[in-house]
């Protein structure tokens, strides 16, 4: 039977990964430009390189005492607490693959190692286990160091490893971060001497997601907001990992935000932020469209941009039940009325922080009177 043609195309990228490897480690890159590297490869190789290593050294994985496994457990509980539902749903998927997933914090020392499938290939033990040190620092590029360095999804597939004995490995990394923003570990999905995979990578960027929007979801707050740009927005039903998420204290201060809530909104990388400098309405109707409201509003933003944004109790549920369900233009209504009190009866000054004309603000002010 003829082999299917990604087979023999994966088998070709291992010939041209040895063309690479040869060349870099060699001294003939420039020779070579039939021998294509990533260019975060090129950066980790040229860092070992320059410590002073070479491919032939033999990587030693440090022993791991169970009181240091016990501390790398309790230093990243909150962590811990949103990846392990994750992580059980991600060993089902990579169940009949030979491949497992492991969790690090952010200096690379393994935090959690899902189920190993079988496996008992010295190769995988040696960095299964809770604590041992799997940073570039310590065993040469890797996936783990790799993601953490460059704070973006990666795939490594055996010879693309720096040292020969890592050179048995193929892993998928992303990285995760925290609330606050700060990269706080990764996610690796492992096999040894495996068939290559490269869609795993796209699965370990899916679960990183999902644990970081479980890490925000855990936080006390007294409000959590759900965005994304107009008809994009999840039903509740069906999860939020594609959504902006955003939680908010009792002031609308941001208390945390996920990845893709940083890419919709003007957040600082890493200061405080409220919600009044990112959503040009008052703070108090977010509250109120959570109380009366579960359908998305529309909300405007300071740049005229627009979301649909729906707003929920700290305890992640949409509150429709505590009040009867306001229709969609009610609430419009009242974050219009909220708007031109808060601009002192100004309309054009109301409508310019609506990003909406005077005749909008107008016509819905009209509505609501005749409604009364």
């Amino acid at each position: 039977m003829t082999p299917p043609a990604r087979t023999l195309a994966l088998s070709d990228r291992g010939a041209l990964i040895a063309q690479a490897r040869h060349a870099w480690l060699h001294g003939t890159a420039s020779a070579s430009p039939a021998a294509p590297l990533a260019p975060w490869i090129a950066r980790s190789w040229q860092r070992c390189l320059a410590a002073g290593r070479t491919p032939d050294q033999r990587v030693v994985f440090d022993a791991v005492t169970p009181s240091a496994q016990r501390q790398a457990k309790e230093r990243h509980g909150p962590l811990l607490g949103a990846a392990r539902p994750v992580l059980e749903r991600l060993s089902r998927a990579i169940a009949g693959t030979r491949y497992f997933a492991m969790l690090t914090d952010a200096q690379g020392r393994v935090i959690e190692v899902g189920p190993l499938s079988g496996q008992d290939e010295p190769a995988a033990r040696n960095i299964a286990r809770v604590g041992v040190d799997l940073s570039e620092r310590a065993v040469g590029t890797t996936a783990i160091g790799a993601a953490l360095a460059e704070q973006s999804p990666v795939w490594l597939h055996r010879g693309e490893h720096f040292f020969d004995d890592t050179s048995v490995y193929t892993c998928a990394g992303a990285p995760l971060f925290d609330p606050q923003g700060h990269c706080a570990g990764m996610l690796d999905l492992t096999g040894v001497n495996v068939v290559e995979r490269p869609e795993l990578q796209h699965l370990a960027e899916h679960s990183a997601r999902a644990i970081q929007n479980a890490w925000l979801r855990s936080l006390p707050c007294a409000l959590l907001l759900q965005f994304n740009w107009p008809g994009s927005l999840a039903a509740l039903e069906a999860g939020v990992d594609g959504d902006g998420l955003l939680c908010l204290d009792a002031d609308g201060l941001v208390l945390g935000a996920n990845t893709i809530a940083r890419q919709l909104l003007p957040l600082p990388p890493h200061g405080r932020a409220a919600a009044p400098d990112l959503f040009a309405v008052p703070t108090s109707l977010l509250f109120d469209a959570a109380a009366r409201h579960p359908t998305p509003a529309e909300v405007p933003l300071w740049s005229g941009l627009r979301l649909h944004v729906r707003a929920l109790r700290r305890d992640g549920r949409a509150t429709a039940g505590t009040a009867p369900a306001a229709r969609l233009r009610d609430v419009q209504a009242s974050l219009i009325e909220q708007a031109v009190r808060e601009a002192r009866g100004n309309v054009a000054e109301a409508a310019r922080a609506l990003g909406v004309s005077r005749a909008t603000v107008y016509r819905k002010l009209s509505a609501g009177t005749g409604k009364r």
